[in-house]
């Protein structure tokens, strides 16, 4: 049976054998990352010329469609004479 102290050397001199064989960062990984976030970037300006451009399709469509209405005088005000404005005696009811 081996004691603690011979199980955390081995573990010690396992683990030291492994961290030298990794290099820090390779250049292969940060070319590798520039190119992904060139490409992130490049597709977030995409999209948000995407988004501006559907904006601003969609508003010369309703600037259009609100063009195109009949020049009739609304529904809503058709009658002007029903309309009263409340005098005092009106504006008089339960609390």
């Amino acid at each position: 049976m081996t004691g603690t102290g011979d199980t955390e050397e081995q573990l010690r001199r396992t683990l030291e054998t492994l961290a030298a064989g990794i290099e820090a960062a390779p250049p292969e990984y940060r070319r590798a990352r520039a190119q992904w976030r060139g490409r992130e970037r490049r597709r977030r300006l995409i999209l948000a010329i995407l988004i501006a451009l559907v904006f601003a399709v969609a508003d010369v469509i309703g600037l259009w469609a609100l063009n195109q209405a009949a020049e009739s005088p609304s529904v809503i005000f058709e009658d002007p004479a029903s309309v009263s404005t409340p005098g005092p005696a009106d504006l008089l009811g339960p609390p």
